[in-house]
């Protein structure tokens, strides 16, 4: 691949040259954030470059899209109340107002963002740099472990119980609050 995946995300992901899919889903891409304004922020990319919006597909292929959505919100979910105990909830948002394809923002939302910012939307609340934690090639978010992996080990198993194991070597149900507990 020539060129600088992120001006066809849709595309590299089609051809499987981004870096950044965790998995195909039914209607697109599984896709962890390339910035990580939150730990575990995740994006569900439409698999046709075309579709500039919800609307734009059939009725089964929107209901597809949208179920893939709630999919991808619940892996992150799992993965970060695994990884953080103060994980608070996933925000889910289709916006659009940027890139010109369909595409879902995953947000995971934790106790530890200021005040001044929880009862906001994240992108208009996140200030040029602020809360910025890397994300490595391999998908490590720094000090929180592989959010990357076990995003992806939830979204390989589907729906249902996943069992992590925990630091101490025992095994956690994500289903029952892991790690973190349930909130």
């Amino acid at each position: 691949m020539t060129g600088d995946w992120r001006m066809d995300r849709i595309g590299t992901a089609l051809r499987g040259d981004n870096p950044t899919v965790l998995r195909r889903l039914t209607s697109g891409f599984a896709v962890i954030g390339d910035v990580q304004f939150l730990p575990g922020y995740s994006v569900l990319l439409v698999d046709e470059p075309d579709v500039q919006r919800l609307s734009d597909l059939p009725r089964a292929k929107r209901l597809s899209f949208l179920s893939d959505m709630d999919q991808l919100g619940e892996a992150v979910e799992r993965a970060c109340r695994r990884l953080d105990p103060a994980f608070r909830r996933v925000n889910l948002e289709i916006l659009g107002n940027t890139d010109p394809f369909l595409h879902a923002h995953v947000w995971p939302r934790f106790e530890w963002e200021p005040a001044d910012v929880v009862g906001k939307p994240v992108l208009p609340s996140v200030p040029e740099g602020r809360w910025f934690r890397g994300l490595s090639a391999a998908g490590r978010v720094e000090g929180l472990g592989d959010v990357r992996r076990d995003v992806v080990l939830v979204l390989r198993r589907g729906s249902g119980c996943v069992a992590f194991p925990t630091r101490d070597g025992t095994r956690a149900s994500s289903r029952s609050g892991g790690v973190g507990g349930s909130r």
